[in-house]
């Protein structure tokens, strides 16, 4: 006899780890999928996602959002949402859409039936609501299966998960990190960043760190500690800094200039006059 399958999607969270649980229990064999997306929204390393994987007798499948062609394709989204955004720039029902959409089309491949996510409803301002969720059903044209959701869960209380997790006997990361596109300080800098198109594979991780800056058509990246100065290195378009001293890279050459400049203003000392000369040009 033939087993049936079930792809669940897993973000390493305390509810994504229950919903593979709760289908194996209706005698599912599971197969994790988890997006690497751009602006974070796992709530645990890898390492720790495979470990839980493993002991969970499942499979865990990788779909890296963070490389292209998927990279481009995904930005689309976040420049041209068509279900609005967050506090941030956040669109999560256009995310939720693209994943599932996504899903989909592995679960096809692998000839799975069922496709579940650990979805509550009025856990998520955006997404996870009622009418969140009938937009982004109408939209994908399939059912997803949400097994907590279908045992009674609901609302932002975790007592119910944190029984079922001491049930099951599993361990999970505390709720905090997310999704950088939901924060409301870096928004106006990653919506100039998007605008001017400035993101791409290679500079990705320098939208997430850093002070930044936009001066004469150049953008800016000034480190604020040791371990930023040694990743802003790795970049042939940086100056390199030193003891007291910050690494500052730019997107063109033309700004080595500017890029010595605010190099000694945010050196270790006194400098917040030469620092203010720059607040116009922050992002």
């Amino acid at each position: 006899m033939v087993k049936k399958r079930a792809l669940v999607l897993y973000s390493g969270g305390l509810d994504s780890r229950l919903a593979v649980k709760l289908m194996q229990d209706e005698g599912y064999e599971v197969e994790a999928l988890y997006f690497a997306l751009p602006f974070g929204c796992g709530c645990c390393k890898e390492g720790c996602n495979f470990n839980f994987a493993q002991t969970s007798g499942v499979k865990m499948t990788i779909i890296d959002v963070t490389k292209e062609p998927l990279l481009s394709e995904y930005i689309g989204i976040i420049k041209n949402p068509r279900y609005g955004i967050g506090a941030g720039i956040n669109p999560c029902k256009d995310c939720k859409i693209f994943m599932f959409k996504k899903a989909k089309k592995y679960a096809d491949e692998k000839k799975i039936k069922v496709i579940a996510t650990g979805e509550v409803v009025g856990q998520r301002p955006m997404s996870q609501t009622q009418s969140g969720m009938r937009i982004i059903d109408k939209e994908i044209g399939f059912e997803i299966k949400r097994p907590l959701i279908e045992i009674g869960i609901n609302g932002r209380s975790r007592k119910m998960q944190m029984a079922l997790a001491e049930k099951y006997g599993i361990k999970y990361p505390n709720p905090g990190g997310g999704c950088f596109l939901c924060e409301k300080s870096p928004a106006n800098r990653l919506k100039n960043l998007f605008e001017k198109d400035f993101i791409n594979e290679k500079t990705l991780p320098l939208t997430m760190m850093g002070r930044h800056f936009f001066i004469d058509g150049v953008w800016f990246v000034v480190a604020r500690d040791e371990k930023e100065c040694i990743f802003l290195d790795d970049f042939k378009e940086t100056i390199v800094g030193g003891k007291g001293i910050p690494s500052v890279y730019s997107s063109d050459k033309k700004g080595k200039e500017n890029a010595l400049k605010l190099q000694k203003a945010y050196s270790t000392g006194d400098n917040e006059n030469e620092r203010d000369k720059f607040n116009e040009w922050k992002l």
